[in-house]
Parts: structure tokens; C-alpha cells; sequence
């Protein structure tokens, strides 16, 4: 009972992490549309912010594989812990200077210390009680993750999009005291948000610090990286996180931008139903907001799909294969996409959103059919598959490129290609039933 009882606590503690950096991730999205503004960038260029954050997954998963077996997993997650609020702390003086470049390296180490906690808690939850629940906890603990992921727009809404930014020239035609009081309003619209976070993450890091987690897992050298790569699932299994994190960051990350394109901001001001729902997720008159804020706040049913779509797939994983899920919910998403690209107006807008109910098992169910049959190289497992985070880092800026150059609509071919990808996997895996 006692045993149990820890499992519980350290099983709770754990899934706040995964809270944490789902609301973390997409509260950077919330930033893209505010530092193309400021900066003038282009959709490729904006998309390079989702690079410097998710780059870090690719330089960063193995050597923090690496560390932990070194120090192992509580004093890596409070590392990792440690290593975010300094990023969110760098927020601070990359606003008050505008500087993009400082931004770039405030997100490089906020994901540096995400991808530190990614390696350690995937596989940590995954063996944390009994071998037949492992997905449904992996599942659960993603369930919360996506929690994070939907209350992250709304947060970003009202706090970080909600008022209105001036071009370059409007800036320069400014007096001298209009312009300071512009930049620090501008400044404090960024720098509020992460230096909460910081506090936050700071006393998340200290329980830690006082924590008991029991140890469940393996934390020496055993195997080596060059024996997880002979293996040919695994390594299907890291193109496929590959290609889901870096479709669904490319959505995600352009969904303002691309309501903004279809000129969607009219018409839910004229749908009474979707500007009811507008001025109740932004608590203020319709009015009152600028266009990004209107539809930006929309883009959490994006992410809270995913968060209903993981606690159901929990149980249709279990009562079916879950490779032959995971290729049903692909199959949905490309209908979804393709349903957006040939409708335009609420249909269009309404189609694409969905798509994020059907992104819901897909990390966990690639994770878990990557790994079985493992045994002891899950940990190395776990730094290659994190590695393959570095998809939202890849995918987003070259689906920008295409946006600059063919526009929205044509541009979401590609990323119907990525799912076509796990839509393979997944029925490739079809008939595997996964023990962790």
C-alpha cells in the first residue's frame, strides 16, 4: 500500500511536468504573430522562432540522455526545471531591448530544459506501476499535457495578442515619449507572462527538490545508442514523431495567421454563435480586441481536442491495437486537412481545428510502439525519440516557406503528407499488441 501510495504521488508529480510544457510549447505559438508584427519578418522567418525551440530537442535529447545516467532522473528534472526558468527569465530583457536574436536563445534554453524533463519522464511514467497500465498512464499523463496545450491560446488571447502592434514606420513617426511608452507597454505584454512562469517553475523545482521518487528505472550506461539504431521499428518509430510534432506545430503555430488570411475575424462578427463564444473566451466586447485576439482565442479547441482525443483514445487503445488507432485517427486528420483546403469560411476554419482531436494518442502511441520489446535500452530509446522533436523545429519553417510562396491552402498538402507517414506506421504496427 505504502509502495502504491508513492507510485501515486511521484505518477501526480511527474504529470504536472507534462502540464508544464504543454502549456509552455503553445504558449510560444502565441508569440508568432506578435514578432512577425514587431520584427517584420515572414512566414518563413517567423517559422524559424518554432526552429530555435525545437532545435534543441535535436542537439540537445541525447547528451540529456546522457546526463541523467549520470546524475539521474530527480536531479535531471530538477535541472531541467532550473534550465526553463532561465529562459523565461531571458524574456525580460529581449523585450525591453527588441532584440530577435535574444529572444531566438530565450527559446533555445526553455526547450533545452523541456527536452532534459521529455527524456526522463516519456519512459519514467511508462514503468511507474504495473506493465499492463503502462499506456493507459502514458496516455493520462499526455491528457494533462494537452490541458496545458488548450488553456495556453486563451492565456496568450488576453495577455500577449490582445492589443494592438504598430508597423516599423508607425513606430518612427512617434514622439520620443510616446515611443518609450509604447516599448515598455510593449515589453510588459511579453515579459509579465514568462516571469510568472519563472516563479512558477522555480517553486515546482523545490517540491521536486523535497520529493521521494521511487527508482524505477535503470539509471547507468546499459547498451549503447549504436544498439537502439540496429533496431528498425524504433527507428520508423523517430521519423514518425518527426513528422507528427512537426504537422502539428506547423498547424498550431499558422492558425492565426491563417484564419487572419481567410478573413474569418467578419465573419464571426457577424455569426452570432461564434462571437458569443469569442467575447466569452476573451471576457470583454468583441470590439475591444484586435483581429489576432478574435481568432486567436479559437485556436484552444485546436489544442483542447487533443486533450479529449488522448483520455478517449486511453480506452480504444486498450479494447483495440493500438497501431490500427493510430492509423484510423491519421486516416481522420487527412480528411480533416483536405476538407479545410476545399471549403473556405467556418467550415474551412471548423475542419482544421478538428484536426487536433485526431492528434491526440499519436505521440504517445508512436512513443510506446517505438520502445516495446526494448527492455533496458528504453532510456537510449527515449533520447532518439525525443530527438525527433526536432520535427516541430523542420516542418514549420518549410510549410512557411511554402505559405510565402503559394499560399495556405496549397501549402497544407504537405502536412497531409506527414500524416500520411503515421497513417503507415501505425497500420504497420497494427497487429502489435504493446507491452511496455
Amino acid at each position: 500500500m505504502t509502495q502504491q501510495k508513492s507510485y501515486r504521488s511521484s505518477f501526480i508529480l511527474l504529470t504536472t511536468l507534462f502540464f508544464l510544457w504543454g502549456f509552455i510549447t503553445v504558449l510560444v505559438d502565441s508569440l508568432i504573430p506578435r514578432l512577425r508584427e514587431l520584427f517584420t519578418l515572414t512566414y518563413f522567418q517567423a517559422g524559424l522562432v518554432q526552429f530555435a525551440f525545437f532545435g534543441a530537442y535535436f542537439l540537445l535529447s541525447i547528451p540529456a540522455s546522457y546526463i541523467l545516467s549520470k546524475i539521474g532522473y530527480k536531479r535531471g528534472i530538477i535541472l531541467g526545471l532550473c534550465t526553463m526558468a532561465l529562459g523565461c527569465l531571458l524574456f525580460y530583457p529581449a523585450a525591453s531591448y527588441r532584440v530577435f536574436g535574444v529572444f531566438m536563445l530565450a527559446y533555445f534554453i526553455l526547450a533545452g530544459g523541456m527536452t532534459i524533463l521529455q527524456v526522463a519522464a516519456n519512459p519514467y511514467v511508462a514503468v511507474l506501476g504495473t506493465e499492463d497500465g503502462a499506456s493507459s498512464r502514458l496516455n493520462l499523463s499526455q491528457a494533462f499535457n494537452s490541458l496545458g496545450t488548450a488553456i495556453a491560446p486563451i492565456i496568450g488571447a488576453l495577455f500577449i495578442l490582445s492589443d494592438t502592434i504598430k508597423t516599423e514606420g508607425e513606430i518612427a513617426a512617434l514622439s520620443g515619449n510616446e515611443k518609450g511608452l509604447y516599448l515598455a507597454t510593449e515589453a510588459a505584454a511579453v515579459q509579465k507572462p514568462f516571469v510568472g512562469l519563472a516563479i512558477f517553475i522555480f517553486i515546482i523545482a523545490g517540491i521536486f527538490f523535497f520529493a521521494k521518487l521511487p527508482k524505477l528505472i535503470n539509471e547507468k550506461t546499459v547498451g549503447t545508442y549504436g544498439d537502439a539504431l540496429k533496431n528498425k521499428n524504433l527507428m520508423m518509430g523517430v521519423l514518425g514523431i518527426f513528422f507528427y510534432v512537426g504537422a502539428e506545430v506547423a498547424i498550431g503555430s499558422y492558425l492565426v495567421n491563417y484564419f487572419l488570411d481567410m478573413n474569418l475575424v467578419e465573419v464571426i462578427k457577424e455569426n452570432g454563435f461564434m462571437k458569443s463564444i469569442a467575447e466569452g473566451l476573451l471576457s470583454s466586447g468583441i470590439t475591444e480586441n484586435d483581429n489576432k485576439a478574435i481568432v486567436g482565442v479559437f485556436v484552444t479547441f485546436y489544442w483542447s481536442g487533443a486533450m479529449i482525443g488522448r483520455f478517449v483514445g486511453a480506452y480504444l487503445t486498450k479494447i483495440m491495437k493500438p497501431g490500427k488507432v493510430l492509423g484510423i485517427f491519421a486516416t481522420i486528420a487527412i480528411t480533416l486537412i483536405l476538407i479545410s483546403i476545399s471549403t473556405t469560411g467556418l467550415v474551412s476554419m471548423w475542419s482544421i481545428l478538428a484536426v487536433g482531436l485526431f492528434n491526440s494518442i499519436m505521440f504517445p502511441t508512436i512513443f510506446t510502439l517505438a520502445i516495446d520489446g526494448l527492455g533496458e535500452l528504453k532510456p537510449k530509446a527515449s533520447g532518439l525519440l525525443c530527438t525527433a522533436i526536432v520535427g516541430g523545429a523542420i516542418i514549420p519553417p518549410m510549410f512557411g516557406f511554402l505559405t510565402d510562396h503559394i499560399g495556405f491552402k496549397s501549402s497544407l498538402i504537405f502536412v497531409m503528407l506527414c500524416y500520411g507517414y503515421i497513417l503507415y506506421f501505425g497500420f504497420r504496427n497494427s497487429k502489435k499488441q504493446v507491452v511496455l
